[in-house]
């Protein structure tokens, strides 16, 4: 009893150590140099003559962007934005989104209308695969849920479609189409705890 109860608290002190860790290597330090590379990014992309170029951009640059830089630019409904990059282009994204913001846009009033029927906020997690070559794009999902229930792709399409909804595009981007890279991004190569912009 005695070995289990070390253990335990081995395991629980192992769990703390992490999460300090992580909360650690979020700070507005790491935000402000994602938004600089952001810029510098920008910029090489819009030069007439440029050389190729490489740009590391960290797991926690992203995060603390999300954390501390982000909040305005975030779609109604969408906050805690996380992702973790874990290699080989996979990635792991989550969020919490509000569905009742969600649902009085998206709602038809009908009596089987999905939408009436979804309300609170509630956790979103998705895992997948992200291809580049050539200065496209496109993202494979693998599996996406929501509180650890499956999400349907249907119901996916119509949460990716409402946050990605723009003038140029007013029916927001479909699920696993492809899409041009912007700032003449020839590919992103998404290796453990980073990802590589080439220009």
């Amino acid at each position: 009893m005695k070995g289990r109860a070390v253990t335990l608290s081995s395991i629980v002190v192992l769990i703390a150590a992490i999460s300090a860790l992580q909360a650690a290597a979020m700070s507005r330090q790491q935000a402000d140099a994602f938004a600089r590379k952001v810029v510098e990014i920008h910029d090489h992309g819009s030069l007439a003559k440029r050389r190729a170029k490489r740009t590391t951009i960290s797991e926690a640059e992203l995060n603390s962007w999300f954390t501390y830089r982000a909040q305005p630019l975030l779609p109604t409904g969408l906050t805690q934005p996380k992702i973790t990059i874990v290699g080989n282009g996979k990635l792991l994204g989550s969020a919490t989104i509000d569905l009742n913001a969600i649902g009085k846009q998206r709602s038809t009033g009908g009596t089987f209308d999905v939408w009436s029927f979804l309300g609170g906020k509630l956790p979103i997690s998705l895992t997948g695969v992200l291809h580049t070559k050539d200065g496209k794009g496109r993202f494979e999902l693998h599996a996406a849920d929501v509180s650890g229930v499956p999400l349907p792709k249907t119901l996916l399409q119509e949460l990716l479609s409402y946050y990605t909804r723009s003038e140029e595009r007013p029916q927001g981007y479909r699920l696993e189409d492809p899409f041009d890279l912007p700032a003449n991004i020839r590919q992103i190569d998404v290796g453990q705890g980073q990802a590589v912009v080439v220009q």
